[in-house]
């Protein structure tokens, strides 16, 4: 491999120097936002194209307005370093992105007044296939609730609220599940421990609002589309009762590392036949399509490198 580099404080640097101080205020308080990005390699073009940059980066912009961060860069410097830093590490297969703004004062408070404090912007790259078995996985409900909009919102990615998906997720494994569905306070069922989830009963799509304290997933939007554009589904965004699980056709997580991940068991109760069904599959082959610059009417999803 070659030598790898990060993006901090301004500069390019060796993986191994791209360190903060300990009194960093994101370190001691979890403030900070980021985003999951994938890089992969286009076979036709042989070379490599980040799916759906600028929308990630439009969303990593929000997440900063909602915990009072200011950006030290715009969009397109963003969306130049982030190209840059897959052709500095030379990346040739499926990659992860992580940039991240964050507060980096060395003080103690937890206040955000964004007036004389100090933001900064970091990125770093690492290989990364999907991590989930696409050949189905068991998932369960975690007693752990989502956060709740009014206390840590979902729909802007802070790192700190991610402890919420660490104790959702480590339970889970904990029991032998390979995931957990997360449910809100009102019971309604939110999202995966850090995906979005889908269930299609009687050929719809069917997907928790985003007034379900759910992230507004990018990978989300983009099976939506699909759905509806290249197999004709109706797509249903409302919420959906912990039972809806049970009686599903068929269920299936998304995210940008997530990918498309088969749902075949909730709660030790078999989805549909507990196979992976043909709507998850198409959605699962369409998905790797785009992603891989495969889809031409998609083409503007992928930022050539």
């Amino acid at each position: 491999m070659s030598d790898q580099y990060a993006y901090l404080r301004g500069a390019f640097v060796p993986l191994e120097h791209a360190t903060i101080n300990v009194r960093t205020h994101a370190f001691l308080y979890g403030t900070a936002v980021f985003e999951g990005i994938k890089a992969y390699w286009l076979p036709e073009r042989q070379q490599m194209g980040v799916f759906r940059l600028a929308d990630h980066y439009r969303r990593l912009l929000q997440s900063c307005q909602i915990l009072r961060l200011r950006s030290p860069y715009e969009l397109p410097a963003l969306q130049e370093l982030t190209c840059e830093l897959i052709r500095r590490n030379q990346c040739q297969s499926a990659t992860y992105l992580r940039p991240i703004i964050y507060k980096a004062d060395l003080r103690i408070g937890p206040i955000l007044n964004p007036e004389g404090t100090e933001d900064d912007f970091c990125l770093f790259s690492l290989p990364m296939d999907g991590y989930l078995n696409t050949s189905g996985i068991h998932v369960g409900t975690s007693a752990w609730r989502r956060l709740d909009d009014n206390a840590i919102p979902a729909r802007a990615k802070v790192n700190g609220a991610y402890v919420n998906t660490a104790l959702a997720k480590t339970d889970g494994a904990l029991c032998g599940f390979d995931d957990v569905v997360v449910l809100t306070n009102e019971g309604h069922v939110a999202e995966g421990s850090a995906m979005n989830l889908f269930l299609v009963r009687d050929q719809k799509l069917i997907t928790s609002a985003v007034t379900d304290n759910i992230l507004e997933g990018i990978t989300r939007a983009t099976i939506m589309t699909l759905a509806n554009q290249e197999l004709g589904l109706t797509v249903v965004c409302r919420p959906i009762d912990r039972t809806e699980l049970y009686v599903a056709d068929e269920a299936f997580f998304v995210g940008t590392a997530t990918e498309v991940a088969p749902i075949t068991q909730f709660d030790h109760r078999p989805v549909g036949h507990g196979t992976v069904g043909s709507v998850t599959t198409q959605l699962l082959e369409l998905y790797s399509k785009a992603v891989h610059g495969l889809l031409p009417q998609y083409a503007d999803w992928v930022t050539a490198v």
